[in-house]
């Protein structure tokens, strides 16, 4: 299979990217903690962000996948049952326990685990870590005496943010990220909008197998999850989605898939892309599938981190979408609004909506929608982007939906 590349379009590119990305065929009414663990397994992660301007990005990213699910059920499966885990992929993220190995062949050999790509960054963590020995000593010491937030940490200091706005200073909370990374410390709960850190030693469960991978397998096995979650990838794709920033030798790993007829090469007939595109041998009956009759669209309201828009140059070259979080942009450099969530009608993101949800007033505020130039929306599915607005206004809690009248005008008879 190897020898032959599989020939496709870029609409079947981006219909099997939306098929594999849970985001085609019908939703569960109400999701289960089955279908949450099936949508982790599929896409390898889901990436946690806790900001809820309407709701957090990961709990919009799952009910997008499985429906109205309960919010208790996720807490126990993270905090209790410990099905999931939050870990760093680097980005913070919700992952499978059943992973483990994957991200203890990383953990013992971090900060090394780190590819070229992460810059000075690995740099600076053994530098920080050779530097900070007694730190490391009195932040395990603390954690003896059983979880604590930042703040509770003996060695804790206030400090501000870095230079970059984003990072924090304080050597306590680096710590914590360092020894994370290594496996000795993990997210244990929440307390309000602060983790709670444990041992990992005493919080992960027995049932969860701590052997590491040999790293050329874990290189295979985190390519070949790369790949099957997002349909097809470029080796450049892949190294950004999972695990990213972590490959030492990724064109070793692809040749060994590829020998092994796991992969096979993916020919997109008229695309000028230039890396090699691969699709997972087990997923090109569902790429042939999608591009016939067996194509079920439906519209997402994505979450600005989701997992199908995670990199903006894949998102730019398989949808033609360019993505930018303007949360982190001036207020007046701002073109879309805040929050803004991208709209997915079938295999096309068909415009971008800014919405806040008001918990006072009980009532979703949808303050712009944006078509994309170009999109062709009939009547019915603006009234099923309509109707999906409405479910995630009663799932987040809101009695209602108000629009603005920045809507396109020939969506209004719908969103009004």
């Amino acid at each position: 299979m190897g020898d032959n590349p599989v020939s496709t379009t870029v609409r079947g590119i981006r219909r099997l990217a939306v098929a594999k990305q849970h985001l085609a065929g019908k939703v569960p009414e109400k999701g289960t903690k089955d279908d949450v663990i099936d949508v982790v397994r599929d896409l390898a992660f889901v990436q946690w962000d806790p900001v809820a301007v309407v709701a957090p990005s990961h709990i919009i990213s799952l009910w997008n996948r499985v429906g109205a699910f309960s919010l208790s059920d996720l807490d126990s499966m993270l905090w209790n049952e410990r099905t999931l885990l939050l870990h760093w992929t680097p980005v913070a993220s919700i992952v499978l326990s059943e992973d483990y190995p994957i991200y203890c062949s990383l953990m013992e050999r971090y900060p090394d685990s780190l590819s070229h790509s992460w810059g000075a960054h690995r740099d600076r963590a053994k530098e920080f870590l050779a530097r900070n020995k007694e730190l490391k000593r009195d932040v395990l010491r603390d954690l003896e005496g059983g979880p604590l937030v930042l703040e509770e940490f003996r060695r804790y200091v206030r400090t501000g943010r870095s230079a970059d706005g984003w990072s924090t200073e304080n050597a306590v909370s680096q710590m914590l990220f360092h020894l994370m990374m290594q496996g000795r410390v993990m997210v244990v709960g929440r307390r309000g909008n602060q983790n709670v850190w444990g041992l990992a030693e005493r919080f992960l469960p027995g049932w969860v197998d701590r052997e590491p991978l040999g790293w050329e397998e874990m290189e295979r096995r985190t390519a070949e999850r790369a790949i099957r979650g997002m349909g097809t990838a470029t080796p450049s794709e892949i190294h950004f989605y999972f695990v990213r920033g972590r490959y030492q030798n990724l064109k070793k790993a692809l040749q060994a898939l590829e020998e092994d007829a796991a992969i096979t090469r993916v020919e997109v007939r008229g695309s000028k892309e230039k890396e090699v595109r691969y699709v997972h041998r087990k997923d090109v009956p569902l790429l042939e599938s999608v591009e016939a009759d067996g194509w079920q669209p439906r519209v997402a309201l994505l979450s600005p981190f989701d997992n199908l828009i995670c990199g903006r140059t894949r998102t730019r070259t398989v949808f033609d979408f360019d993505y930018v979080h303007e949360q982190f942009v001036p207020k007046d450099k701002r073109k879309y609004g805040t929050y803004v969530v991208p709209i997915l009608a079938g295999e096309r993101l068909v415009g971008r909506m800014d919405p806040r949800l008001d918990k006072a007033e009980r009532t979703l505020f949808v303050n712009s929608v944006h078509a994309e130039p170009g999109a062709q929306v009939g009547r019915e599915v603006v009234q099923e982007i309509a109707g999906t607005i409405e479910r995630l206004a009663s799932f987040v809690g809101a009695k209602g939906v108000e629009y603005s009248p920045k809507v396109p005008e020939a969506w209004r008879g719908a969103l009004r």
